[in-house]
């Protein structure tokens, strides 16, 4: 009969005694958080939200030999701009901490104790070099490397007179079959039972830390977890974390595996591809909830299919239309394309709120500053950066693109520019001219600027040369109807006096 300590007894009945759903998001900070972590992260914290339950952050840093410093804080920020809520955490709070699996070496060890007591698992004293002599000939005859659970067999006096000898060694689980099959909340019926593939795993290193599939099983029981989601390629292991329930007579959460996030040519994501992480949108100037519906756009999930052609959905309504029955059993295919459209429709959304109106207008200021840090003339009126924006929403797909080099005459003010192939007068009757156009689009100012050079008997390739000078002082660029009407029409007047010759202006201000 298996002893259990009373901490974890008292735990045990706290966990059969939560009717919330609880879920967690349990990421190694071997690395930074990508698109596979987010969508994980996403459909654990939707699922916790529809239903009222909690969502738990836990780090997983059994694997010392392979942390990234940083790596944790950044992930928690990267999880905080996509807007997923924290309800317990490191640095979150929480009646079940310690949420970092490195300060739990305690807990883990008494468990270990249970497990050994009770004829479950066992010391295991091969070396290194056996074991590596294991893995050469199973290659060598073309099998799947395995431990032969040679010390399974040791005696008592032989465990006993090793361990007087201080022979380093790990702890070993016993597998056994394990018929019934797992009821994948996405899957269904799966069965695999994995004493046929495997030798026992290894559950507490010879560095008294724990190996993720032991520590994933007494930190998912003793925090209440109710509801395991997680990727596809963790569903193999799955028999044996229930192999493990059950050896220490706990109930088993439910559990979920959502399937792979592929490219859109169905190739696998790899963390390797740099384009990938979370930290490389936000620095290209993504918004979250853009991406947020991009990374839940390909994995179903939904009542209704989550794309561009409808609203860009906000996390409440997310999480009120998600059901996990409905996220696919198939690779899901992200489709680039996708998240552009959705960011130029986030760009639409903030402009339609006088808050996140605001929000962007300062956003875009910030970035022209940081991009021309060396000019002092920047156009940066609040009423001009709302036209360019209402301009560009359906045109361009980041901000930055906004500080491209083509653009830099809609925040550069030319400097010391005069106009003088046009006399006096002609410069009065085109100003006359653009402040009576009301349709101030590129196709329109074309017709009524060449009717003016006509008119005017002036050679229409030379005025525009010259507007295109006093408009943004590059030789270069759009052409100057479309410059003009992505200046708008009172900055398109107000650069033009500024580059009036001072009699012009004389006569102009007495028309």
């Amino acid at each position: 009969m298996l002893k259990i300590s009373p901490r974890l007894l008292m735990q045990q009945c706290l966990r059969h005694a939560h009717s919330q759903v609880r879920v967690r998001f349990a990421p190694s900070p071997t690395g930074y958080l990508h698109l596979g972590g987010l969508r994980t992260a996403l459909y654990n914290f939707l699922y916790a939200r529809h239903l009222g339950g909690k969502f738990l952050l836990r780090i997983e840093d059994t694997d010392q030999t392979r942390l990234v410093p940083g790596a944790s804080e950044r992930l928690v920020e990267d999880l905080l701009w996509a807007g997923i809520e924290i309800d317990e955490g490191p640095g979150f709070g929480g009646q079940f901490g310690p949420y970092v699996q490195s300060q739990r070496t305690k807990i883990y060890s008494k468990a270990i104790e249970d497990l050994l007591r009770n004829g479950t698992a066992y010391r295991c004293f091969c070396t290194e070099r056996r074991l590596d002599l294991l893995r050469k000939e199973a290659l060598r005859t073309r099998q799947v490397p395995r431990y032969d659970n040679k010390c399974r067999h040791l005696t008592t006096t032989e465990v006993e007179s090793l361990l007087a000898k201080d022979t380093p060694h790990c702890i070993r689980f016993k597998l056994t079959d394990h018929e019934e099959p797992l009821d994948d909340l996405i899957y269904g019926k799966v069965h695999h039972n994995v004493s046929d593939t495997e030798g026992d795993p290894v559950v507490m290193k010879s560095d008294q830390f724990p190996t993720y599939h032991f520590a994933n099983v007494v930190d998912d029981h003793l925090m209440g977890i109710t509801h395991v989601l997680r990727g596809v390629e963790w569903q193999i292991s799955t028999t044996k974390h229930l192999l493990l329930y059950k050896a220490f007579g706990w109930q088993s959460p439910k559990f979920g595996h959502l399937p792979l996030l592929v490219n859109a040519d169905g190739t696998k994501l790899s963390k390797r591809q740099g384009d990938i992480g979370i930290q490389h949108f936000r620095e290209r100037g993504y918004f979250p909830q853009a991406l947020v519906n991009y990374v839940v756009s390909a994995g179903g999930g939904f009542e209704h299919r989550v794309n561009a052609k409808q609203q860009l959905l906000s996390m409440q309504a997310l999480h009120e239309q998600f059901h996990i029955e409905r996220v696919n059993s198939h690779p899901s295919r992200l489709n680039p394309e996708l998240l552009d459209d959705l960011n130029r429709l986030e760009i639409v959304q903030r402009l339609s709120g006088n808050e996140s109106r605001t929000k962007l207008v300062n956003e875009v200021q910030q970035l022209v500053k940081e991009a021309y840090p060396q000019h002092s003339n920047l156009d940066l009126a609040d009423d001009h950066i709302l036209d360019v924006l209402n301009w560009s929403s359906k045109r361009l797909t980041l901000l930055q693109d906004l500080t491209s080099r083509k653009l830099s005459f809609l925040w550069v003010k030319p400097c010391d520019f005069q106009i003088k192939d046009l006399t006096a007068e002609q410069l009065s009757h085109l100003l006359q001219l653009i402040n009576a156009i009301q349709d101030f689009h590129k196709d329109e100012l074309n017709v009524k600027l060449k009717s003016f050079a006509q008119r005017e008997n002036i050679k229409f390739p030379q005025m525009m040369k010259t507007l295109r000078a006093a408009l943004s002082g590059l030789k270069e660029g759009p052409g100057v109807a479309e410059m003009m009407e992505i200046l708008g029409k009172s900055v398109t007047l107000e650069r033009l006096k500024e580059a009036l010759p001072k009699e012009s202006l004389h006569l102009e201000q007495h028309q």
